[in-house]
């Protein structure tokens, strides 16, 4: 066996374009590029959603509503939830930390407290917002609402 008997394993090595490497490659002059326009120049990319001059969909599609850029986004969080953090976990006083800490609440989420369910137990909530529903469910039961 000498040196230029070595070929590497079939299938191993697949043949790649040279593309710009001259006339002999099959590949030169205009280098696979076509001639003129946007794409045959250097430094060309598409825009982002571009049909090549069609209009594109994202004009195409009729747009409506109305995005309040100032809208505050809260997680709701029922009396139901409330009752069984009570009842299960032995919770009196619950604040954000106690949402956290149970797996309701995500970072930087404001959280308000909504009226569904019943509540029989006596507890101190304190949260970013309360609905009228559960401010009085609360007070009924001797608890305490403290907005943050």
């Amino acid at each position: 066996m000498d040196l230029h008997n070595l070929t590497p394993a079939q299938g191993s090595v697949k043949k790649e374009k040279r593309i710009a490497r001259g006339q002999g490659s099959g590949h030169g002059g205009t280098s696979t590029r076509g001639h003129k326009g946007a794409k045959s120049r250097s430094g060309y990319s598409t825009k982002i959603g571009f049909e090549g001059g069609q209009m594109p969909l994202q004009r195409r599609v009729p747009k409506f509503g109305f995005k309040n850029i100032n809208r505050v986004e809260y997680k709701a969080i029922n009396l139901d939830i409330i009752e069984y953090l009570a009842t299960t976990k032995g919770i009196t006083e619950i604040t954000i930390e106690t949402f956290r800490s149970n797996g309701l609440l995500s970072n930087n989420q404001l959280v308000k407290v909504l009226g569904r369910g019943t509540l029989n137990s006596k507890v101190t909530i304190s949260a970013h917002g309360f609905s009228a529903a559960a401010i009085t469910a609360i007070e009924a039961q001797g608890g305490i609402c403290s907005k943050i």
